[in-house]
């Protein structure tokens, strides 16, 4: 039985809907993402799983019991926000001591409890430093213990690593994401970083408008997008409308101008249909390597080369659409220049369909 589970989950603000019929079932002891740009109505979901929102429209269970009317305490949750909320005139020790004095539990619970917690995010020895002492990630161990420390069935996490400089939001996540694991707590993180949440998570459900686009695997949803929309939020996509001029077996061939290409062929898809073809810039080989693709193969005017440190941006013209290729830099920038005659191609299982009328969805 899932852990949590929303059904037709809704939520407005007056005459702006910020949750639109949200469903989705998360199993115990996954590591969920909710991913999406601001204000898609991420953070409201999470805030009403957590009760700090009323729901008035929708189901909220957790481990098949309704907390739908149920209060924020009584639904064993622990809540980690963006800003840590670290009292500064309290020391570690009774920051994390904090909610259980409020359960009223003995002093030497109390004390076995913090110092477990404190074990577990890796803070044993820092019990008397205070919030000015600590670094960004070390409150955000203090910030986890506190809530770890009340043993709560499901951990919710709204962008607790947004405040972080990059090189510690990148130690983080894979310290979060480990702790989460030995743990084994279902959690649920919001965020709009498509890398964390393709680096964190079990599964990901990308959100805009209040509506959930897509939920899958971090390789589902980055390696098969559903929509335009998925597809342009995560990662870069090259996007070369077509048409389908012949289906054969479980491949799709599509015209662009001139060029005839390959892909899977979607379910649904018909002959004449004005299609996407997607295909990832790391996907597409070019000069000598693009042979080996033995698909898609073409020869294309160069646009321009941008050096980009441990890759090279190649951009080519494709009857008018832009193509373009990431290459690995091993051995500097390539020797071409504009016009030249570039040799591309890419595996056919390397690109997707998306409809045209789904491009907006």
């Amino acid at each position: 039985m899932a852990e949590v589970i929303l059904s037709n989950l809704s939520k407005a603000f007056g005459d702006f809907t910020a949750v639109d019929d949200v469903s989705v079932a998360i199993a115990d002891g996954e590591f969920f993402s909710l991913l999406g740009p601001s204000g898609c109505g991420k953070s409201t979901t999470l805030r009403m799983i957590a009760g700090f929102e009323d729901t008035v429209v929708g189901r909220i269970e957790v481990g098949g019991v309704d907390v739908s009317k149920s209060p924020p305490e009584d639904r064993e949750i622990g809540f980690v926000f963006q800003n840590y909320a670290i009292f500064p005139h309290m020391n570690v020790y009774d920051n994390i001591a904090f909610g259980l004095k409020l359960r009223k539990l003995t002093k030497d619970q109390i004390d076995k409890r913090v110092r477990d917690a404190m074990r577990q995010v890796g803070m044993a020895g820092y019990e008397n430093r205070f919030q000015t002492e600590l670094s960004g990630g070390q409150q955000q161990r203090v910030a986890l213990a506190r809530v770890l420390v009340t043993q709560p069935r499901i951990l919710l996490l709204d962008e607790p690593l947004s405040a972080l400089d990059k090189n510690l939001r990148e130690e983080m996540k894979f310290w979060i994401k480990d702790l989460q694991k030995s743990l084994g707590i279902t959690t649920i993180y919001v965020t709009h970083d498509q890398g964390e949440a393709l680096t964190m998570s079990d599964r990901i459900a990308v959100m805009r408008d209040g509506k959930i686009s897509q939920v899958g695997t971090p390789e589902e949803i980055y390696e098969r997008p559903e929509n335009q929309f998925v597809t342009e939020f995560i990662g870069e996509s090259n996007l070369l409308a077509g048409k389908v001029v012949s289906i054969e077996g479980e491949i799709c061939i599509i015209s662009i101008g001139t060029h005839t290409l390959s892909a899977p062929l979607r379910p649904g898809t018909k002959l004449n249909d004005e299609v996407m073809l997607a295909i990832r810039p790391e996907r597409v080989l070019i000069a000598a390597e693009a042979k080996s693709a033995q698909h898609n193969t073409m020869q294309l005017p160069l646009k321009s080369v941008i050096y980009q440190g441990s890759f090279i941006r190649v951009q080519m013209d494709l009857e008018g659409q832009e193509l373009v290729a990431e290459v690995p830099n091993r051995f500097g920038t390539p020797n071409f220049e504009s016009g030249d005659l570039i040799e591309v191609g890419w595996r056919t299982g390397c690109g997707w369909i998306i409809p045209k009328n789904m491009t907006v969805d």
